[in-house]
């Protein structure tokens, strides 16, 4: 059994560590400051971000489990940090290593109560995905059934809470968290409310079929995997195997498939937001396959998010208002979200050449592969920056801006070139 995982002690004593010293090299920087000036300060304040963010990235890439987890839904909220620690906890998107085979027979063993070979007759030892606090592994039922088991690493949810009281010490300590405290305690009962539900299959387990139903008397070609309840637990999740294609091979394919898939996969994540108000909020490419017949398959439903219906009236009424030009509004809005700070202190012109940029790709005949939005989008936020503290990051928003700017850069990926106003208008009409 690893240790990362299953080891409090060692746990604690390397984020421990991790915390001691970022407090140390924030002291001492603070010391050399009082004799700079202000140009000394910024680059000194930027090298000392850039260090505390490799060293917290490298601390938590190294340990699976629920810091890891902390660390990767971290790097999904950028606005919460400076550049330089944002850019170095990205990282921690990426997959991680595997754990030995011999660890993951024992956890299945002990869930299902019986020998892997009681229940398999073949379990491919080489996982083909291992992530934060899981790896998932083919095999096949006693009936033929060709299946993905899904194993939770020992120990992980016991380290949950622990962890992530550990990273926000240090994230504070080392004063990069640029919200106050109200706002930081909202944030992370997001966080913690998001890892627990992952932390838990029994609850993926239910999100999935919800949208097995949902999705299913909507559109047959969103596919969404069978949960089999026999060989499925609190920690293991065994699940119909849907082979598709990756979004890179997809990209390669027909512009009339492509774009058929793009909008396919734009329109079941809306109606997720604005019908179903449960959503898939992971958008990352891997937990989306596709399929040269027009399916899009769905997996990972760990990360679901629950809108009230007077949030989505909200997010409902803050659109409308960006397509009417609606500034005030706008604002209005913002504020109900928790987004905003204060009324008239953003320019009205700069508002108007946001919305240009930020409606373009839904109101448009749009190229995703040109992608001139974001391109512009980067140019008028340096326009923005000295107005940018008057918005806030709002746990009412976070997970919904993750969602829909993640599956901006999947329609980029698929070369996706279309109008999706028709789309835009039923998933939020404008006289409704």
């Amino acid at each position: 059994m690893a240790k990362s995982a299953s080891s409090p002690s060692r746990r604690f004593l390397k984020l421990a560590s991790m915390t001691a010293s970022i407090a140390t090299k924030t002291v001492s920087n603070s010391i050399r400051s009082l004799t700079a000036d202000e140009e000394q300060k910024d680059a000194a304040r930027r090298q000392l971000f850039q260090e505390i963010g490799l060293q917290i990235a490298n601390t938590l890439g190294e340990m699976k489990g629920a810091v890891m987890k902390v660390g990767q839904i971290a790097s999904q909220y950028k606005d919460i940090f400076p550049p330089e620690v944002a850019k170095a906890i990205a990282k921690l998107q990426r997959q991680a290593p595997a754990m030995p085979f011999a660890d993951i027979k024992v956890q299945v063993e002990k869930e299902l109560q019986k020998p892997i070979s009681d229940v398999f007759t073949h379990f491919e030892e080489t996982p083909f995905a291992a992530a934060s606090i899981g790896q998932v592994h083919k095999a096949t039922l006693k009936n033929g059934q060709q299946v993905v088991v899904k194993v939770q690493y020992p120990g992980v949810d016991e380290a949950c809470e622990s962890d992530l009281k550990q990273v926000r010490l240090a994230l504070r300590m080392m004063g990069v968290l640029k919200i106050d405290k109200k706002l930081q305690d909202q944030l992370f009962a997001e966080i913690q409310d998001s890892l627990t539900n992952e932390l838990n299959y029994e609850i993926e387990a239910q999100n999935l079929e919800v949208a097995r139903t949902f999705h299913g008397k909507l559109d047959p070609h969103i596919i969404i995997p069978t949960v089999y309840t026999d060989y499925s637990t609190r920690h293991i999740l065994t699940l119909s195997y849907e082979a598709g294609n990756s979004i890179e091979t997809a990209s390669t394919w027909s512009q009339e498939l492509r774009n058929t898939l793009g909008k396919r996969l734009f329109k079941a994540m809306g109606q997720e937001i604005f019908y179903l108000r449960r959503f898939h909020c992971d958008p990352h490419p891997g937990n989306f396959a596709f399929r040269e017949n027009g399916d899009v398959v769905v997996y990972d439903y760990g990360g679901v998010k629950t809108l009230s219906p007077q949030h989505v009236a909200t997010f409902k009424s803050l659109i409308r208002a960006c397509r009417t030009h609606n500034i005030t509004e706008i604002e209005n809005q913002l504020i109900d979200l928790n987004a905003l700070s204060e009324r008239n202190a953003f320019p009205h012109e700069l508002y108007e050449e946001w919305l240009n940029v930020l409606l373009r790709p839904l109101t448009t005949f749009y190229d995703f592969e040109e992608n001139s939005a974001h391109h512009d989008g980067v140019k008028l936020a340096k326009k923005s920056l000295k107005y940018w503290d008057i918005f806030k990051p709002s746990p009412d928003t976070l997970m919904v801006n993750r969602t829909v700017s993640g599956h901006y850069w999947n329609m980029i990926h698929l070369k996706v070139k279309d109008d999706l106003t028709d789309l835009f208008n039923e998933l939020v009409p404008l006289d409704e």
